[in-house]
């Protein structure tokens, strides 16, 4: 046998060996990568696969979609995860229950928000059921209990992790005469209004209070009188009324940072507005309800 043709027996020898190799590599990694996109429930149309880690280790592998932006996963699961005591429904209200420790999480089927500890967290998508089983936005569940969230857009992950903190109850969170105000103020202007309007309207008045142009407090904005009355309400006494349980809930969610714009500065109805100075001099934003909002 020649030189040369030992050494090509040689190499061919190191090329299977090395194939061989590789083979038994992916054969290894296939089944976790096929894991990872495999569904465990029928998302919607147009739900994408998601990956999620929890201090670095996946979790809920298969059991996480995107629908309409919104990452989603099943509550039962995720509460299991962060180690819940107790998981019940309630088929008549169609609520569910998550408690851990002193906290109580209410999930309401179709609803948008969580309520835990006497807080609300807006769901810019609904809470869904998907095969029998309630499906919640990850970013405000990971809020009510505390996980840092991070979304990893070159591996379309979203990477958790636990702080070891506990969700602060909404007496202590919130600032008790902000609420106090910025509810009533809600539940006068807009007590007929969609939860979506009358986050806006409660939008305007922190905007505001943002704003170098205004008071720095929602007391200061509400009752504000530089060229003018600012809301009708406080001419009119409607102010001082009891507000309705949705404004609460709306102020609630305002106080949580949810904003549908951090720009509008107005709003109106058109239809029985007397004065017509806000359509006339500011720019028109969007129209919600009855209510026109403008920057």
């Amino acid at each position: 046998m020649t030189k040369t043709v030992k050494l090509l027996k040689k190499t061919l020898t190191k090329i299977g060996a090395f194939a061989f190799c590789a083979m038994i590599c992916l054969s290894a990694l296939a089944p976790a990568a096929s894991a990872a996109t495999d569904r465990k429930y029928n998302f919607p149309e147009g739900a994408a696969d998601v990956s999620l880690t929890l201090d670095g280790e996946a979790v809920l592998v298969g059991e996480a979609a995107i629908i309409n932006s919104v990452t989603y996963v099943p509550l039962r699961s995720a509460s299991e995860l962060v180690g819940a005591d107790s998981i019940e429904w309630d088929a008549e209200s169609q609520i569910a229950t998550v408690k851990k420790g002193n906290v109580t999480l209410r999930v309401r089927n179709n609803g948008n928000y969580l309520e835990a500890a006497g807080r609300y967290f807006y769901t810019s998508e609904r809470v869904r059921n998907i095969d029998n089983r309630i499906f919640v936005p990850i970013r405000p569940f990971a809020a009510i209990f505390c996980l840092d969230l991070y979304w990893n857009g070159e591996t379309r992950t979203v990477e958790l992790t636990t702080t070891g903190k506990t969700l602060e109850s909404g007496p202590s969170y919130y600032d008790s005469d902000d609420l106090y105000w910025l509810s009533r103020i809600i539940s006068a202007e807009a007590a007929g209004e969609s939860l979506f309007g009358q986050i806006a309207v409660g939008n305007v008045v922190l905007n505001r209070v943002a704003s170098k142009q205004y008071p720095n407090t929602v007391y200061g904005v509400i009752f504000d009188r530089v060229g003018g009355t600012q809301f009708s309400p406080v001419s009119m006494g409607t102010i001082y009324n009891k507000p309705t349980e949705s404004a609460v809930i709306a102020a609630k969610i305002c106080l949580e940072g949810y904003s549908i714009s951090d720009r509008i500065l107005f709003f109106m109805n058109p239809r029985i507005a007397t004065n017509n100075w806000i359509s006339k001099n500011r720019p028109y934003a969007f129209s919600i309800g009855n209510h026109d909002f403008y920057y």
